[in-house]
């Protein structure tokens, strides 16, 4: 009997015990703690993932370790996992179908590493995802299909990598994407066709690449976007049309740090933005011109009314000329007719002198 009540004691204490319910499952690298079903295995040296984490796991943190590549099926039986934290893990690679069988992830943080490319298969298996985070790596490239499964997402950022380019279609499957993040990159042009697909998208952060220029429909497909950062580029004029073709409720545009020429057809471009009622420069005061040399670092709003005093002033020159021109030559036609009526008018009188009388 004593012996009986013992055994039921030790079941009773495992059971319910207050902090670890997994330390047979757990593996010995890692912290299960059971009232989350959280497993921290955050900068243990870890060279793999580790075997015989339990299946109940809601949150796997693997940070600060040294995994190098995430092998396909890494995560396999890990049906409940809803956030895995991969980051500052020195990942070089991510091998085919890496993320298969992970059907209800929400967050996954994959920032801080080593990557320069994604597989094909990226986003096979993470239809639940909802933040995507990818900053701090070395993409240079983004398959055409890497997030085609990405229906749900909501948040991706692929700040601070070396993208140089966003294909046409890329981002086509991210229908419910709000934000997207890609400052701090290498990009040189928002090429049309590259933002396509983004009916929900309300942040697009492009700050500090090397934008010189925007295609004209490249924005259009945006009808969400409120807030669109491009300071920091390499922008020197605007097409207007490029903004009009924004039709949203309201959007707030950021153009400072960027090396203005600052000319009439740039004060046009302004004046025009500056009076569309969606459209906001929330920066305008600190947009700076950069050339022509004699206004660099001066003010576009000090300087915009002064821009045009020349090219109004020789306007008005040429079209005094040519009045003037005009005017002369009227002068000079009249003075010719009269001369010319002059002498018809002596040449008939002569005739009428000498001819012999009827």
């Amino acid at each position: 009997m004593l012996h009986l009540l013992t055994g039921l004691l030790m079941l009773l204490a495992f059971v319910f015990h207050p902090s670890v319910d997994c330390t047979r499952l757990c593996p010995h690298q890692c912290l299960c703690y059971g009232n989350s079903d959280s497993v921290d295995c955050s900068e243990r040296g870890l060279e793999r993932v580790p075997g015989g984490l339990p299946h109940g796991t809601w949150l796997l943190e693997l940070r600060g370790n040294n995994l190098s590549e995430i092998c396909g099926r890494a995560f396999a039986g890990l049906w409940s996992l809803r956030v895995l934290v991969l980051a500052d893990s020195r990942v070089r690679a991510l091998r085919p179908q890496a993320f298969f069988s992970l059907s209800y992830l929400e967050r996954l943080d994959l920032s801080g590493n080593q990557l320069t490319s994604l597989p094909a298969d990226f986003s096979a298996g993470l239809s639940a995802l909802r933040v995507l985070k990818l900053e701090h790596n070395y993409l240079h490239h983004l398959p055409a299909f890497s997030f085609e499964y990405l229906d749900n997402v909501e948040k991706l950022d692929l700040s601070h990598n070396h993208l140089e380019s966003v294909s046409p279609g890329v981002f086509r499957g991210l229908s419910r994407l709000r934000q997207l993040y890609m400052h701090n990159n290498k990009l040189s042009v928002v090429r049309q066709g590259s933002l396509d697909m983004l009916p929900a998208l309300e942040v697009l952060q492009l700050s500090h690449n090397n934008i010189s220029v925007i295609d004209t429909k490249a924005l259009a497909p945006l009808y969400s976007l409120a807030v669109l950062h491009l300071e920091g580029n390499n922008l020197a004029h605007l097409k207007f049309k490029t903004f009009l073709n924004l039709h949203t409720a309201a959007t707030h545009i950021q153009l400072a740090g960027n090396p203005w020429t600052c000319d009439c057809e740039l004060h046009r471009v302004f004046s025009k933005i500056l009076h569309v009622r969606h459209l906001h420069v929330d920066d305008y005061r600190n947009v700076t011109c950069s050339l022509p040399p004699q206004l660099a670092g001066a003010s576009l709003a000090w300087v915009d009314g002064r821009l045009c005093v020349a090219e109004t002033a020789t306007v008005l020159v040429i079209t005094v000329t040519v009045l003037v021109t005009v005017v002369a030559a009227l002068v000079m036609a009249e003075r010719t007719r009269k001369r010319n009526s002059g002498k018809n008018w002596d040449t008939e009188s002569q005739n009428n002198t000498h001819s012999p009388p009827s």
